[in-house]
């Protein structure tokens, strides 16, 4: 009996180093330790283009980000959109502009987890020709996939929800017509 209780402990200790030694060797792997400053960097965005005979679009989107481990990256992405709405005489022509700071952790393989806070300052048409700017604040949280392309670049597809979001009052306008919001972009590590 005494010695199965030895041996059951002897076991015991065995996995349970194991397992601690399994752990460290995941946390280095995670770590970035040693990594030049440069190639913790990483830039991307998005970029959107449409010309028709009621509208012209062109948005930009770019983003730098750390890489704080190999699973987690902060960052941030600036926004500009304009957009000439050609119905109206003489045509409307609006800017907005926003800047989104984001937590983005990579949960498993190539799907990831991200957070933002998004700034976004929007110009939307009044009466007749006339225009107003006002400032929308949302908060930001879902879920993406990246693919890597080659060995310095990556395309993703983000899925996010605005939990900030409120369904715009007769004659009120938002920048987006749902709390759900997608995106499709390329990043790029130096």
């Amino acid at each position: 009996m005494i010695r199965l209780l030895i041996v059951s402990i002897l076991i015991c200790c065995t996995l349970i180093a194991e397992a601690q030694n399994k752990r460290r060797k995941s946390d280095n792997e995670n770590s970035l330790e040693g990594v030049p400053f440069k190639e913790r960097i990483v830039t991307g965005g998005g970029f959107g283009l449409g010309f028709g005979s009621t509208q012209d679009f062109i948005s930009v989107s770019p983003m730098i980000g750390y890489k704080i481990t190999q699973k987690f990256l902060a960052g941030t992405g600036v926004t500009y959109r304009y957009t000439k709405y050609k119905f109206f005489t003489p045509a409307i022509k609006l800017t907005d502009y926003g800047i989104s700071p984001f937590l983005r952790y990579t949960i498993f393989s190539n799907v990831f987890l991200q957070t933002e806070f998004e700034y976004l300052n929007y110009e939307f048409p009044t009466v007749g020709t006339e225009t107003t700017r006002k400032a929308f604040t949302g908060f930001l949280a879902g879920g993406g996939f990246f693919q890597p392309i080659g060995n310095k670049a990556a395309l993703y597809v983000l899925a996010l929800y605005n939990f900030s979001y409120t369904d715009p009052k007769p004659g009120e306008y938002s920048p987006y017509y749902s709390p759900l919001i997608f995106r499709v972009g390329i990043n790029f590590g130096f």
